[in-house]
């Protein structure tokens, strides 16, 4: 089935409604713009200006095509990454993955974590190290006791918290000419520093707990329906499915980098106009920014560091429980009450406590521990996408539901482009 017979068979998006369409796309795609990443874009748009503009704008297809084909994978078979690695990989590299990914996790949501009790400290004052262990307790509690139907709605409606940096961007002072040079006419530099900022966003962008994040939610978003089945066992279906997986998928991918973008813009505009090129955090920026463009950025952009690490956390940790959970074959998923699934939740529990332990003095510093989960990251993030290439390539994963040959040859390109930034990773180390 190509790709114009599904836009032709499927029906159109108003009879759904847009808002019931976007799910596990815009939650994996607004995800992407945790704390950590914020803090990436901050100093890249603090460092280098509007120079690494274009490099959102290259990603975002690769992003686009790598994640819808995270999302088939677990629509069609019906199964996440690592319940189809199980079942037809060798068990170490099984192993290797989900470790390297839970470790991983679990520093990223240490990182956020922190980030969010020092940009509430910022706005409220406070201890921060007790705003910590509020967040990580408050993350443990909605994702262990809300019900999935209720939660899924919760994440997607934090959304908004990250249309504060798209206000952010309105409220200084912008050369959009001089932006749109950058973007579509870059000049590219072959220094340490500058290869090392785009390892960074590419890093950032493209990571691999948001594959193993889409492919579950698409399980569960299917099995919280009345007659639940596996794309692959219904191809009736697929061309409705993957048009809503499309438009999902390209929303939420596009509204990150859009968010991404505005960051950059906002701190290179400010920050990087005035001299102050190194800022490591994210409240750092939120902070560096009061003096030169006001109190209301200021608030905007600690406001929306806290809204989009209470979305960050659940996703991080639940996607490592997913990974787990169907590693050892236990019972897995949101949806699932906690007496049902009590291994599943205590993975969520294990990696949110252990990100709370980081930010507690004699422990690594959560922008250390940051810069690890980040190199971590590009290590897995290549073999899961050869990994995920190769599924679908398989008539017991997909059926008869194989790629189109351009999102095929999209998502190959997307591996080429991360293997070599996990290669320049290493060389600029």
């Amino acid at each position: 089935m190509t790709d114009k017979d599904a836009i032709a068979d499927a029906p159109e998006v108003n009879e759904q409604g847009l808002l019931s369409i976007l799910g596990p796309g815009l939650t994996t795609g607004a995800s992407d713009d945790d704390p950590s990443g914020i803090a990436t874009y901050s100093q890249v748009g603090a460092q280098f200006g509007y120079g690494l503009a274009w490099s959102l704008i290259f990603s975002l297809p690769l992003m686009i095509a790598i994640q819808e084909i995270s999302g088939r994978i677990g629509r069609i078979s019906g199964r996440g990454i690592a319940g189809n690695l199980r079942r037809f990989y060798p068990a170490p590299l099984l192993h290797s993955i989900v470790f390297l990914l839970v470790v991983a996790n679990t520093i990223n949501i240490g990182a956020d974590l922190g980030a969010m009790a020092a940009a509430l400290k910022l706005l409220v004052g406070g201890p921060a190290l007790a705003y910590v262990v509020v967040f990580g307790g408050a993350s443990i509690l909605a994702e262990v006791f809300i019900s999935y139907a209720r939660y899924a709605p919760i994440l997607k409606w934090l959304t908004i918290s990250l249309l504060s940096y798209v206000a952010a961007v309105f409220v200084v002072e912008v050369p959009w000419d001089s932006i749109a040079q950058r973007i579509f006419m870059p000049s590219v530099h072959f220094d340490g520093a500058y290869f090392t900022a785009v390892v960074a966003i590419f890093g950032t962008t493209i990571s691999p707990y948001l594959f193993f994040w889409q492919a579950e939610q698409e399980v569960e978003d299917n099995e919280d329906k009345p007659t639940p089945s596996a794309l692959r066992d219904d191809p009736e279906s697929a061309p409705r499915e993957f048009r809503r997986i499309r438009i999902d998928t390209a929303a939420g991918m596009v509204f990150s980098n859009l968010v991404a973008l505005c960051i950059v813009i906002t701190t290179a505009a400010t920050l990087n106009a005035h001299g102050i090129t190194d800022i490591q955090t994210s409240e750092q920026a939120a902070k560096a920014l009061k003096p030169i463009a006001g109190d209301f950025a200021f608030v905007i952009f600690a406001v929306g560091i806290i809204g989009t690490g209470l979305l960050a956390v659940p996703v991080l940790a639940g996607s490592a429980a997913y990974a787990v959970g169907e590693a050892m074959r236990w019972p897995s998923g949101l949806a699932r009450k906690p007496g049902e699934a009590k291994a599943f939740y205590g993975v969520i529990a294990f990696a949110i406590l252990v990100g709370v332990a980081i930010n507690f003095p004699a422990t690594i510093s959560p922008f250390k521990a940051l810069f690890w989960s980040a190199v971590i990251n590009g290590l897995v993030a290549v073999p899961v996408m050869v990994t995920m290439m190769m599924m679908t390539r398989r008539p017991e994963i997909m059926g008869t539901l194989m790629l189109p040959r351009a999102l095929r040859l999209l998502g190959w390109v997307a591996t080429l482009v991360m293997a070599a930034t996990a290669a320049g990773l290493f060389l600029t180390m």
